[in-house]
């Protein structure tokens, strides 16, 4: 279950991501912010609704949007493989949430992040046997979106527990 404080986070930080990445590079080639500013205005409001999309019901949308956005924002032809302190974000978050990870498996440090835990939770969690564990090592990312799927799980509560 997500909340609006989620999804301010996530519109908030989409929009810096929007800038940084995309708005402030075309601003450096047209040596003006004015042909930008309609285009800024127009992404503000389209990272609303990528938010909504994000952290909503729908998963296949969630799924289509997260890989939309992660395409432009990470574009390459290597695989997708963000640090781990990259999941502790509220786009990382949402992301893991809403597609599947391109690995079977992540290590512990990894599979902590996305799920705003320490390394030391997940391998309690693998112990109790609510996250499975890789028979090559790590943690499967099947268990992991199943875990971040249950609506009791609220990885902001967790990881703000986490960081006390």
């Amino acid at each position: 279950m997500t909340t609006t404080e989620d999804h301010v986070e996530l519109v908030a930080e989409l929009v810096r991501l929007l800038e940084t990445r995309i708005l402030d590079p075309l601003e450096i080639l047209l040596a003006s912010d004015e042909p930008i500013e309609p285009i800024r205005a127009r992404l503000r409001v389209e990272a609303e609704v990528w938010a909504a999309q994000l952290l909503g019901p729908d998963r296949e949308r969630a799924a289509m949007t997260a890989a939309r956005l992660v395409g432009v924002f990470f574009p390459g032809d290597a695989a997708f493989d963000p640090s781990a302190s990259w999941w502790r974000t509220a786009v990382g978050r949402a992301v893991a949430r809403s597609m599947v990870h391109p690995a079977e498996a992540v290590p512990y440090s990894t599979a902590g992040a996305m799920l705003g835990i320490t390394r030391q939770g997940v391998h309690d969690l693998v112990k109790r046997g609510k996250l499975d564990r890789h028979p090559d090592g790590g943690v499967t990312t099947s268990s992991i979106r199943d875990r971040l799927d249950r609506p009791q799980e609220n990885t902001r509560a967790i990881a703000r527990l986490d960081h006390r």
